[in-house]
């Protein structure tokens, strides 16, 4: 769980925008506000340790194979979120696209931005562009430094395909499977 260890963050709190709500790496608030852990030095050190660069290091190693092999390494990241914004949100814009992509200046290339918004045009669906969310994961040690590791993050707007305000799977959810799986093979084609 996120809540629990959140990979996507840095695990410094001094860099992680969200730690200032107490959501960092570890969170220790919830969205409303509230104290909901605390969590010591000593087993700070631990979680991360063992849970965020134990992801970390399995990341870059997939990323270091896929150079090795191909000279170049495309990661997406994909999530979902609420079509209503958390209280902690940074974008607090209430009309929230059907997908977003968020991009990094470095690591995504123009293409990949460009063929994102052709697909989901033709498939009739609206698209933010960092919006609500921004950035994509890229391991750390190619963070900034190298631009054949490429990161594109798809974001999908879970009113798509769960009952509103549930969990459970609505009516339009292998719809919605199949354009991911089909968007995901557009990506791995992409010409980047």
């Amino acid at each position: 769980s996120r809540i629990f260890c959140d990979v996507e963050r840095f695990s410094n709190d001094v860099e992680e925008v969200m730690a200032q709500y107490g959501m960092g790496a570890l969170y220790e608030s919830t969205d409303a506000g509230e104290p909901m852990r605390i969590v010591p030095g000593a087993l700070r050190s631990e979680i991360l340790e063992n849970y965020y660069w134990k992801h970390h290091n399995q990341l870059s190693q997939a990323v270091d194979e896929q150079l090795d092999k191909f000279g170049k390494a495309l990661i997406i990241d994909c999530h979902s979120y609420s079509d209503i914004p958390f209280q902690r949100d940074l974008n607090q814009d209430r009309s929230r696209p059907d997908f977003c992509i968020g991009t990094d200046g470095h690591h995504t290339p123009d293409e990949l931005i460009q063929t994102s918004i052709q697909f989901f045009n033709d498939k009739g669906y609206s698209l933010g562009i960092n919006n609500p969310y921004s950035g994509s994961i890229v391991p750390l040690e190619y963070y900034q430094k190298d631009s054949r590791v490429e990161s594109i993050m798809l974001e999908i707007n879970r009113k798509l395909y769960l009952e509103n305000g549930t969990n459970v799977k609505s009516s339009n959810y292998g719809e919605i499977k199949e354009l991911v799986t089909e968007f995901l093979e557009t990506m791995r084609k992409s010409p980047c």
